[in-house]
């Protein structure tokens, strides 16, 4: 029974104190943790380089040592040295899992190195790191099962999802997923995340009204939630503080 919260380390920008900055995200994610369970590092969403979340999460890991990180590697600008470096680093700071995903175009035009998430995995798994850490990759919330079997031959611990709209979209793919965890992605609606809802072609209203409720419905399905609210931690950190999950 798990709910994570998705965390963004803060942006590499000219101008900005890069300390600062880490010690403010470090701050809101040791607050937040008190209402959570686990907490998700992204890497470089959207292509914008950020402070890596290997060094975000050992950071974490020194001043919350019981609380579970997840953190994603993003393999498209990476060689396959960068990825075992990642993938071992990663398990020294005592991380439980690793989210491989192709990840966005970058940003500062660094070239694209052709690795494909389900065979990076195979490899991985031919090496035994998934006896040391587990491994998940991304899903559609509304997949062809039929065209994702290279997904499940590569044989992860389990699926995060996109963003995910309503239950019925949960209770399909944890139908069709019995033998992997799944982790659905729920944005927190609120006013400053409809920026964000609207790049993700999502209707806020479809479960705004009776979010903790949605919520409970979700986690009841799958027992692992993650929730993200990129662009409004207060209000995400107030509902959390708040509410009663039915654990």
């Amino acid at each position: 029974m798990t709910i994570r919260y998705e965390a963004n380390p803060p942006k590499i920008l000219d101008g900005t104190d890069r300390q600062e900055s880490i010690e403010k995200f470090v701050d809101r994610v040791k607050r937040i943790s008190k209402f959570c369970d686990a907490v998700h590092i992204t890497e470089n969403v959207l292509g914008f380089e950020r402070v890596p979340p290997i060094e975000i999460g050992a950071i974490l890991k020194k001043e919350i040592p019981e609380l579970p990180i997840t953190v994603s590697l993003r393999i498209r600008d990476k060689t396959e040295e960068e990825i075992i470096k990642f993938v071992e680093d990663s398990i020294e700071n005592r991380f439980s899992g690793i989210l491989i995903l192709l990840g966005d175009p970058s940003q500062n035009s660094k070239p694209d190195s052709g690795n494909i998430p389900t065979k990076i995995l195979q490899k991985l798994n031919s090496s035994n790191y998934n006896s040391k850490i587990d491994f998940y990759l991304s899903i559609s919330n509304n997949p062809d099962f039929s065209k994702i079997q290279n997904k499940i031959n590569s044989k992860p611990k389990g699926f995060m999802t996109q963003v995910i709209q309503n239950v019925n979209q949960v209770e399909n793919l944890k139908k069709n997923l019995q033998n992997f965890e799944v982790i659905p992605i729920i944005l927190y609606p609120s006013i400053k995340n409809e920026s964000s809802a609207k790049f993700l072609n999502l209707n806020l209203e479809e479960y705004s009204k009776n979010f903790e409720e949605f919520v409970n419905q979700v986690h009841k399905t799958t027992g692992d939630i993650l929730i993200t609210s990129p662009s409004d931690f207060t209000s995400l950190y107030e509902f959390l503080s708040k509410s009663k999950f039915e654990l």
